[in-house]
């Protein structure tokens, strides 16, 4: 609960840039990009389905997709170019500016995520980061950093999954998909 609570008080306002951010893309006919490793990879794969199917109630689909999905591609480019270029070379293939890549990592250091939001920043995308601790490398190359308050990463992945999900409700409710 106390990681819950300053949570709350220190994302209020990066919380509502990220919203802001992710509705002027999707307004736009931009789409969101979501990756992350591990329980961060099932995190963008739960986002993106519930912005792609429905979160609350049916309503028009959110273009989203989760960058960690495609097992030919990310075996391909971890064998052929590198385990940090997986989420990087699918950003270079699928991103266009106007879209949001939003890179999910509880310590901010992991490799293919960095070098992911770099190569979107490069291309003119927008950049947001979950993570938590002291930021890592996010800090440097995401203009939206949604930072959790701790380092235990259980916390952190709690409150990643959370903001998430605040994130698909405030997107339905800002694009006027579902009523309040």
């Amino acid at each position: 609960m106390a990681v819950a609570e300053a949570t709350r008080a220190q994302l209020r306002d990066p919380f509502v840039k990220t919203v802001a951010v992710c509705v002027d893309a999707i307004r736009g006919g931009g789409k969101l990009l979501f990756f992350g490793n591990g329980g961060s990879a099932a995190d963008a794969q739960h986002l993106a389905t519930e912005l792609t199917i429905r979160y609350r109630k049916d309503r028009p689909a959110i273009a989203a997709i989760a960058l960690t999905t495609d097992s030919s591609a990310l075996t391909a480019a971890g064998n052929d170019m590198g385990f940090e270029q997986i989420f990087a070379r699918q950003i270079e293939a699928l991103g266009k500016p106007g879209d949001v890549a939003i890179g999910i990592t509880t310590s901010g250091r992991s490799p293919n995520v960095v070098r992911a939001l770099e190569v979107a920043r490069a291309m003119g995308l927008k950049c947001v980061a979950f993570t938590g601790g002291t930021g890592g490398d996010m800090p440097r190359v995401a203009e939206n950093l949604l930072l959790v308050p701790s380092d235990v990463t259980a916390r952190i992945q709690e409150m990643h999954i959370t903001l998430g999900q605040m994130l698909c409700a405030a997107l339905e409710i800002e694009l006027g998909l579902v009523s309040r």
